[in-house]
């Protein structure tokens, strides 16, 4: 098992960091990591989602939605090509610290035969993809209070 996980505070609600977590219609626009996402937002449903690593490499994959907990907690769970080779739990948290800051939790906890193969490369790159995708969503919340 490996576990990656980043947290970033942002300047904003509980409701506003949900609402543009699960907006996936707008994930191009602002998103550098995760390009695309769609799917129904709901426990045991599948989401299609498309990523870009900061490597440039693209990866697709059809994650299933297993908790839902609005204003607080979105996960899923993805399989690879063979289950249990390289598996993944997705988490996002959003855990207030006051009226008017989160602190905002991505991680991913990595399960199967590949995990110490990949380790290293998983850390860095898949720490570096949430870290631009937590950076990305803290600057475009925050701008929009400035000029909103």
């Amino acid at each position: 098992m490996k576990e990656v996980r980043t947290e970033i505070q942002i300047g904003a609600s509980s409701q506003r960091v949900w609402q543009v977590l699960t907006d996936f219609a707008r994930y191009p626009e602002w998103n550098p990591f995760i390009q695309d996402i769609s799917g129904i937002l709901e426990p045991e449903s599948r989401l299609k989602i498309m990523i870009r690593t900061p490597r440039g490499k693209t990866r697709s994959y059809e994650p299933l939605i297993t908790k839902l907990v609005p204003e607080s907690e979105l996960r899923w769970v993805g399989k690879g090509m063979l289950p249990g080779l390289l598996d993944g739990e997705h988490i996002f948290s959003i855990k207030p610290l006051d009226a008017h800051n989160v602190l905002f939790v991505q991680s991913e906890i990595f399960n199967g035969l590949l995990v110490s193969m990949f380790g290293k490369r998983l850390d860095k790159e898949i720490r570096q993809g949430f870290e631009e995708m937590n950076e990305a969503m803290k600057r475009m919340i925050e701008k929009e209070k400035t000029f909103g």
